[in-house]
């Protein structure tokens, strides 16, 4: 009972306080809202009664007007009304109309005017409406509100509001008293026993349905998992995310653990020119987004050792320091055959689960021979991951579906390490991933990750339909968690972007020099009007609709030939494959018949650069184009999209950007197109070109900041702090489930 009225005593001074507080502030705000009331009625009475006063003053019937005025104040708040002329006198009044209230001298209130007073018969309320007829100003119209029940409804709101706070006093008293005797029978020691883990891991873990606990299980799972998840956005929304954050993260949240990312393309490519070695930065979106995460993390990046001189430039463990020019982590190189490559890489990751990912109407192929070569090669990287770790508990970030079987072969050599899976691509629904011969050792191999991301939020539904189509496994559809095996799997959806501030961005010259630079280079005039395009040289990605959209564009808005011209830069990929080499010829073939229909002495509609650019060179054509196209078919996220938004710092250009990319979600406000409608996807060129500069700068500066905030730190920040979260828990399980084993015994002995 002290202890009640030790907490009780202050909660009454608070509520005092409080109440002290805020019934003030009801009252000044209720007045503001009645006098607002007011305000609109008297606009109202004006214009309903405008058109008979002007008959009435044009009569010059004194009695009717008058008449006129008592039927209008037979409204029980309207308290008087007067009619002050264009002389400034005081010509009609009802016989309640105060002599206080004039229509002259220095107390005056003027049309439009309205004003509170306080009268000897009590406060009033007075507007001052003008009257029109014919065309000219006949004076203004005097309306006097009774203010009286305002003050009698503020009164009775005060005492509500007091009641309302002695209820709430005596409730939360009730509740107090009720809690300490609680208390006092041994039931916050039960409490604290379960924040302890004594019992809650038992209560959590016994998911039973038949169980008598199931339900409440279920509710405390869930109460968790959005007590979790509203932690992580503030956790989020009050961070800066640049790459001292992810060695914060690290050091705070990990413990400064070791961070290996593994994927099959290296950041860093060296080759033999002649008798030197040239170093090339490959165009991908993986290693242009997860580069600056490594510079960040320090840590070790194991990937597939492509180039002619990579093995002449790696120590005895097959290790390089990079970047060149400021060494920040280190490559750790796999090696594989020609064979080994053409089964693993071009042959089932390529022909097979690439086309099966993406709906771009290509048949995927799948042999026995290349799943042989690819489970081999998955086996050499997840040994490489084993041999390359210092603890047994290391962040693994596995790269896209070239590895889709190292996560479980690392979670069986390692159990205590925290993989986090990122699939790039799209996932498939489940008809048509079940086209996979292998599609279950491909989920089972998936589901040795701790965390499983994709781009979107359809994506993540996608995969979790999959498995549970085709795995006997328990789901968690609230927390999109999948038990398989007895291992957990996160499914999240981690929308991937780019570094920002971009370093390649700080090398630049201004964009008017950038304009310049890559007219000249392509033998245009210096106003003339240019468009990008930048990928990989792949089917996917919409590059022969783009064409038949300039094309389409030229045929209706013939005005641009000869003024206008597309830049497409393709970087050559895949070429050991037929239908890459089909589509490059297709490319080709449609660049040459569009520029010889529409070619002229000098011009050209559509230049095909089919080569490699360097990071700079490509900035250099971001921000001297007029807009840029990224028109995939279907993509997880693509970011050639957002490196252009980030490289046009002078906020102009403009996006036209496919509606089957992940980057449409985020980006809306890029001119979103059906790559497939060409009619409208050459009215978006058209816009583009014809779009305003306030326009552009309005969009541009809209999706900038998006870029900004939810940059590549951010991206994989969010993954090593959920990372960080399942690591904790996991350790929490291990402990209680080893107290419980030594109770158990204890019991027994």
């Amino acid at each position: 009972m002290r202890l009640s009225l030790r907490f009780l005593l202050p909660l009454a001074l608070v509520l005092a306080g409080l109440a002290y507080a805020v019934i003030p502030l009801v009252d000044t705000l209720t007045l503001k809202w009645f006098v607002r009331d007011i305000e609109i009625r008297a606009e109202l009475i004006r214009s309903t009664a405008e058109s008979p006063l002007v008959d009435l003053l044009a009569a010059e019937s004194k009695a009717k007007l008058l008449n006129y005025f008592h039927r209008i104040i037979q409204d029980e708040r309207l308290f008087a009304i007067g009619f002050c002329d264009r002389d400034g006198k005081l010509a009609y009044k009802t016989l309640t109309y105060p002599d206080s209230i004039p229509c002259d001298g220095t107390s005056t209130i003027k049309t439009g005017q309205t004003a509170l007073l306080q009268l000897s018969q009590g406060a009033v309320h007075v507007a001052a409406v003008g009257i029109e007829g014919n065309g000219r100003t006949l004076g203004r119209l005097m309306l006097v509100h009774d203010m009286s029940w305002v003050q009698r409804r503020s009164s009775d709101t005060k005492w509500y509001l007091f009641y309302l706070f002695v209820v709430i006093g005596a409730v939360i008293s009730f509740v107090t008293v009720l809690v300490a005797h609680l208390s006092w029978r041994g039931w916050v020691a039960g409490v604290r026993a379960m924040l302890r883990g004594e019992g809650l891991a038992a209560l959590i873990g016994d998911q039973r349905p038949g169980s008598e606990l199931h339900p409440v299980a279920q509710d405390l799972r869930a109460l968790i998992h959005d007590l979790e998840s509203d932690k992580r956005m503030r956790d989020e929304s009050q961070m800066s995310w640049k790459p001292a954050t992810l060695k914060t993260i690290l050091n705070d949240h990990l413990a400064g653990d070791e961070v290996l990312i593994v994927s099959n393309r290296e950041p860093y490519i060296h080759n033999w020119n002649e008798q030197h070695i040239d170093i090339q930065v490959p165009a991908s979106g993986v290693v242009t987004a997860l580069e600056p995460v490594m510079r960040a993390c320090s840590g070790v990046w194991i990937a597939h050792g492509s180039g002619s001189a990579d093995r002449e430039v790696v120590d005895v463990r097959s290790h390089v320091r990079v970047p060149p020019d400021d060494p920040a982590y280190e490559i750790r190189r796999i090696w594989m055959s020609s064979e080994e490559e053409d089964g693993y890489y071009y042959g089932f990751a390529n022909e097979g689960l690439w086309p099966l990912c993406h709906l771009a109407h290509v048949r995927p192929i799948f042999r026995s021979s290349d799943w042989k070569q690819y489970k081999v090669i998955n086996e050499r990287f997840a040994m490489a991951i084993i041999e390359e770790v210092k603890t047994d508990n290391p962040v693994v970030l596995v790269q896209d579906y070239h590895l889709a079987l190292v996560p479980k072969i690392v979670r069986d050599q390692l159990p205590h390490a925290t993989i986090i899976t990122f699939w790039h691509i799209p996932w498939p629904n489940p008809e048509r991933y079940a086209i996979c011969p292998w599609y279950r050792e491909i989920l089972e191999g998936l589901l040795g990750s701790s965390i499983l991301g994709f781009h979107t939020r359809f994506h993540c539904s996608n995969f979790i339909n999959t498995v549970d189509r085709s795995l006997e496994t328990r789901i968690d559809w609230d927390s999109s968690t999948i038990s398989y095996g007895g291992e957990l799997t996160a499914v999240n959806h981690y929308p991937i972007s780019i570094e920002w501030p971009s370093r390649v961005l700080s090398q630049q010259p201004p964009v008017s020099t950038c304009r310049t630079r890559i007219r000249a280079i392509n033998g245009l005039p210096h106003t003339h009007r240019v468009g990008v395009g930048v990928e990989r040289m792949d089917y996917t990605k919409g590059i022969l609709e783009r064409f038949l959209a300039v094309e389409r564009l030229l045929e209706l808005q013939p005005e641009w030939i000869g003024t206008f011209s597309f830049l497409q830069i393709a970087a050559p990929s895949r070429s050991k494959i037929d239908e890459y080499q089909q589509f490059t010829q297709q490319v080709t073939a449609l660049a040459a018949r569009i520029n010889k229909r529409f070619g002229r002495d000098g011009y050209q509609a559509i230049h095909l650069r089919i080569a490699h650019h360097e990071p700079q060179d490509v900035t250099t054509y971001y921000r001297g184009a007029d807009f840029c196209i990224v028109s995939s078919l279907h993509d997880g996220m693509n970011l050639v999209a957002k490196e252009f938004v980030a490289a046009r710092d002078d906020e102009q250009g403009v996006l036209i950007l496919s509606q089957f990319t992940g980057a449409a979600t985020e980006l809306a406000e890029a001119l979103v197109i059906n790559p497939y409608n060409i009619d409208q996807f050459a009215a978006a060129i058209h816009l583009a070109l014809t779009m305003p500069p306030t326009e552009q700068r309005t969009r541009m500066r809209s999706m900038r900041g998006i870029v900004q905030e939810f940059n590549i730190y951010r991206w994989a920040g969010r993954m090593l702090m959920d990372a960080a979260r399942m690591r904790q828990r996991a350790r929490l399980v291990r402990q209680v489930g080893a107290r419980g084993v030594r109770t158990t015994t204890g019991g027994q002995a």
